[in-house]
């Protein structure tokens, strides 16, 4: 891996690891063009640079991540469900991962779920004078079942952020809360990704240079910098206008992904 394809791939993390999009449908077309998607480190690299996109949402939301135990178990309980189902079928999400034609089916139709999600939660956004924490109040029930949700984006092009995103709404929560537990969630969720994967790349006897070091010490700047203009963005761009414009986005890249694959360049999956 050169700098450029390092800043490249960092700068896709940071803008997509949390909008509605899937990081891993961009990863692979980048990657694959790249023609480094099969390389060991690239594979660890676009794992690793995640942590930069972990610190972005603490910087962020710092007075709000950094409050009572009770936030702390919410964020736990959430976080359960996808390290049991994780590592029960972990090898079934590597098969998965390796089919472009997933990623694609998954984009589409996760983005025609986005273009209807406005619609079928309008009344999440109306706010309550007789119970004003009734959209932004988020239980440990909640929290489960946003947890269960995050488990759907085990199937690659799902969106980890999208499916809990909806997970949330679909427990009442308006936009901007839902979207903030998301954001919060991907910590614990990222943080364990990076760590699982830092564990198998070392027990499988290899070892990093210091280009390579380097190359993760610039990943992680990248995404953590771009990362945080994506948040502010989204966060923005959400309360105001909705899902629509990711629900058309996600159809027409999964359209690309599954034409280029098929017709064009075969992508090879990280």
């Amino acid at each position: 891996m050169t700098y450029i394809e390092a800043i490249i791939l960092a700068i896709i993390e940071g803008v997509t690891e949390y909008l509605p999009v899937s990081s891993t449908g961009h990863m692979i077309i980048a990657s694959s063009f790249m023609k480094i998607a099969n390389d060991d480190f690239t594979k660890l690299f676009t794992i690793v640079i995640q942590l930069g996109a972990i610190l972005a949402v603490v910087a962020l939301y710092w007075k709000r991540f950094f409050q009572s135990v009770d936030f702390y178990l919410k964020l736990l309980v959430a976080f359960i469900p996808a390290v049991i189902l994780g590592l029960l079928f972990n090898n079934v999400i590597d098969e998965l991962l390796e089919s472009p034609l997933v990623v694609a089916v998954s984009l589409i139709l996760g983005g025609f779920i986005l273009l209807k999600i406005d619609d079928w939660f309008k009344s999440n956004e109306v706010y309550d004078d007789k119970n004003p924490t009734a959209h932004t109040e988020i239980s440990y029930l909640t929290a489960l079942k946003i947890g269960l949700f995050q488990c759907i984006a085990m199937i690659p092009g799902t969106s980890r952020s999208g499916s809990t995103i909806v997970g949330g709404m679909t427990q009442k929560l308006n936009r901007k809360t839902a979207a903030e537990f998301s954001f919060f969630l991907a910590v614990p969720t990222m943080f364990g990704a990076t760590a699982k994967k830092l564990y198998d790349y070392f027990g499988d006897g290899l070892v990093l240079s210091n280009q390579q070091l380097n190359l993760l010490f610039i990943g992680n700047v990248l995404a953590f910098v771009v990362a945080m203009i994506a948040i502010k963005s989204f966060i923005d761009y959400l309360s105001k206008h909705g899902f629509k414009i990711f629900g058309y986005y996600r159809i027409i890249l999964g359209i690309l992904l599954f034409v280029i694959h098929y017709f064009i360049y075969p992508l090879s999956v990280i």
